[in-house]
């Protein structure tokens, strides 16, 4: 009985191993060292697609400064008052 399971790990491991053996990939050459056309010209692949897009960001600019002519206006204060349905607090305009 124990000679049928080792027997079966070891065929298995040995199966296992055939598969890896099997998987492995082939020699793999880059482009550049594939027959290229004519005696000594080789050609690069083609790659066809549209050409990248590049959108500045929009710029933001800081107002420009108001000329006053004079004195600057000063601000006012408002007192507290009803505003369609709602109590505003006095505060500087």
């Amino acid at each position: 009985m124990l000679t049928f399971k080792r027997l079966g790990a070891i065929s298995a491991v040995a199966g296992l191993a055939a598969l890896g053996v099997a998987a492995m990939p082939g020699q793999a050459n880059a482009w550049w060292r594939g027959p290229g056309i004519g005696i000594g010209i080789w050609v690069p692949p083609v790659v066809v697609a549209p050409p990248p897009v590049y959108v500045p960001p929009p710029a933001y600019y800081a107002p420009p400064p108001v000329a006053y002519y004079g004195a600057a206006p000063g601000r006012v204060w408002v007192p507290a008052h009803w505003q369609g349905g709602y109590w505003v607090p006095a505060h500087w305009s």
